[in-house]
């Protein structure tokens, strides 16, 4: 008796059919009425939006972090997505390989601190609402000013050269007596408006008001970037990542374009950078890491580089992964201790099982899926 056995490229596999299944979910969400996509996405604004109040998320199960304030990390996650979508736009859109992102976002804090902190040297005591507009003016020309003599560098040497623009400002944050180093900036002023009874509204023992504040920026940001990427501006960038050669012989002026990226990543960084000192009340050289540009950059990618949904959703899912792990303990050991060792093995085995990323744009995901045809061709 004889056994026949499949091709390869008719074999179908668990995965095969889970991805057929995903494809299926999104077929049906492109094809439904635009009623019904308004309604979904109205009740899950609605969900983030009550998701802080702990009369909501006592009754959500195993999601509320019990080793710290559930509603401090939910700030956290917010000002990692709200990185995530600015980033998003110079990887995912201009295909720009940035490891200093996490820069953007010292130079807005710091900007925010010296310009309101008492013990600041400039002693301008500016109110917080005042200094958001000049912490992203200046975060935005902070990205021009790197991306002038440097953008005409792709791959690897790009990816340098933002690697040392965001050492450069954590070694002038801790070296620089302007900048105060581990000392820093304190007295910061909160977000103004108070309630009638005198109580201002951003306190610093609720973090519910900042949530909202960030909830609200980050929807605007978003309709935002999806509009520029539905322009003119968008279909160059996306041009740009698939083939800047091809795209500057089709006429793109390529080098306009990635400055453009570069300075709207930045702006976005530098408004979560004013959002996070207006929060903290205090800033110092501690704050900025190269180790957060590498966890927004890890973020974008494990979310679906290219895809706004994506980078919300990886943003989130990062931070709040990474939070998840304070106060529980294993065996008598502290799991907060080592969870980057965690978040390193879940990133290792998504880019083996899904390397596009949880949900990626339809274009990259029809690069895998044909990568992996010639794969199987192949075998």
């Amino acid at each position: 008796m004889t056994t026949t056995i499949d091709p390869p490229e008719r074999r179908e596999t668990a995965a095969d059919k889970l991805r057929q299944g995903r494809h299926a979910i999104s077929e049906r969400w492109h094809h439904a009425p635009r009623w019904v996509r308004w309604v979904l996405l109205v009740a899950v604004i609605a969900f983030f939006y009550a998701l802080p109040n702990k009369e909501f998320y006592q009754y959500l199960g195993p999601i509320p972090t019990p080793g710290a304030n559930f509603t401090q990390v939910m700030f956290t996650v917010s000002i990692y997505v709200l990185l995530a979508v600015g980033l998003n736009i110079v990887v995912g859109f201009a295909g720009l390989l940035d490891l200093g992102y996490f820069g953007f976002f010292a130079v807005g804090a710091y900007t925010v601190a010296v310009l309101t902190s008492p013990s600041s040297d400039v002693k301008t005591l500016w109110p917080w609402l005042l200094v958001v507009p000049i912490a992203i003016a200046l975060t935005m020309v902070s990205g021009v000013m790197l991306g002038t003599p440097t953008l005409r560098l792709r791959g690897d040497y790009l990816a340098l050269v933002t690697l040392g623009f965001a050492e450069m400002i954590r070694i002038a944050a801790v070296s620089s007596e302007f900048l105060k180093g581990q000392r820093g900036f304190n007295q910061i002023p909160h977000p103004p408006g108070e309630y009638a009874d005198g109580r201002p509204w951003f306190g610093v023992l609720d973090a519910r008001p900042y949530y909202w504040l960030v909830l609200t920026l980050i929807i605007l940001v978003v309709i935002g970037v999806r509009n520029l990427t539905h322009s003119r501006v968008g279909r160059a960038w996306i041009s740009i990542r698939e083939d800047e050669d091809a795209a500057q012989l089709m006429g793109v002026p390529t080098f306009k374009f990635k400055l453009w990226a570069f300075a709207s990543g930045a702006a976005i960084a530098g408004l979560a950078g004013a959002l996070f000192a207006g929060k903290q009340n205090f800033v110092n050289s501690q704050n900025f890491e190269l180790l957060n540009s590498i966890i927004i950059l890890a973020a974008v990618i494990f979310g679906g580089s290219g895809n706004i949904v994506g980078a919300i959703v990886g943003g989130g899912l990062v931070a709040y992964m990474i939070e998840r792990f304070r106060g529980i303990e294993l065996f008598g050991v502290e799991l907060y201790e080592y969870r980057f060792l965690f978040f390193g093995l879940v990133l290792v085995v998504m880019m083996i099982f899904r390397p596009q990323g949880l949900i990626p744009n339809r274009r990259r995901a029809a690069e895998f899926k044909d990568r992996r045809k010639e794969v199987i061709v192949g075998e």
